[in-house]
């Protein structure tokens, strides 16, 4: 494992920390020797991530989609690590449902977590970051905000929307601040095992020049390169691990 040193001590907030990316992602922080706090909506499964995981710092459980939560997390944040270097703004959800069957609610609660959320709670870190003069903010988006995919139109839409969210404030907030959007494409976590069977696994496996998923540490590594001094000079960018899976046409 790659070591960044300029990590150590480094105040870094996760959102959806509790499991899959998100929890993998604050594991690799900690073990970098930064200062970990995790955000989560579902508290039984926070307070499973803290007791699993002694070195973090402390959790916050809040619904990013909501402006009075985010904004009450932060504030919590800064009593607990007394500001923020690195915002990893993690939290998403998926519900695989063709065109026709998704309601408006469906599209609302979808855009709320996975576009709204990012935006929310961005905007509490940049303003923290532009005081202190400096910061890297780092978005999960997805290769479904670069292309089309069946059944999975909201989740696109949100995605395509991260990524010109993060590019957009990559313009506005340097050079004291770096954005950057970190595009996965099929990584083995419990959002993605609940909509697929085994025989639907091995249809996209096939799909993938690496034939296999990503592993969620393997994005928390990508996260953890991005957030180092070592990628000073990345910002703006939409960063694609996917095992090639969008190299070209299948």
């Amino acid at each position: 494992m790659a070591r960044y040193e300029d990590l150590e001590g480094k105040r870094v907030l996760i959102t959806g920390a509790a499991r899959g990316i998100g929890l993998a992602t604050a594991q690799r922080f900690a073990a970098e020797g930064a200062n970990v706090v995790i955000l989560d909506l579902d508290q039984e499964a926070l307070n499973q991530a803290l007791a699993d995981n002694p070195s973090f710092w402390g959790g916050i459980t809040a619904d990013v989609s909501d402006p009075g939560s985010v904004k009450n997390a932060f504030q919590k944040n800064d009593e607990i690590l007394g500001g923020i270097d690195v915002l990893i703004a993690n939290a998403g959800i998926s519900i695989r449902k063709p065109f026709l069957e998704i309601t408006a609610e469906q599209w609302h609660k979808v855009i709320g977590v996975n576009l709204n959320g990012i935006f929310l709670c961005s905007s509490q870190a940049a303003a923290r970051m532009k005081t202190q003069g400096g910061g890297v903010i780092l978005m999960t988006a997805s290769t479904n905000g670069t292309e089309g995919h069946p059944n999975y139109a909201d989740y696109n839409a949100s995605k395509a929307g991260v990524i010109l969210l993060a590019k957009t404030m990559a313009l506005e907030l340097a050079p004291e601040i770096r954005v950057n959007a970190v595009c996965p494409g099929y990584v083995l976590t419990e959002m993605q095992k609940a909509e697929y069977t085994d025989e639907m696994f091995e249809a996209v496996n096939e799909e993938i020049p690496i034939k296999r998923h990503a592993e969620p540490r393997e994005i928390g590594s990508l996260f953890a390169y991005l957030a180092s001094s070592e990628a000073s000079y990345i910002t703006g960018a939409d960063v694609r691990i996917d095992g090639g899976e969008t190299a070209g046409l299948p």
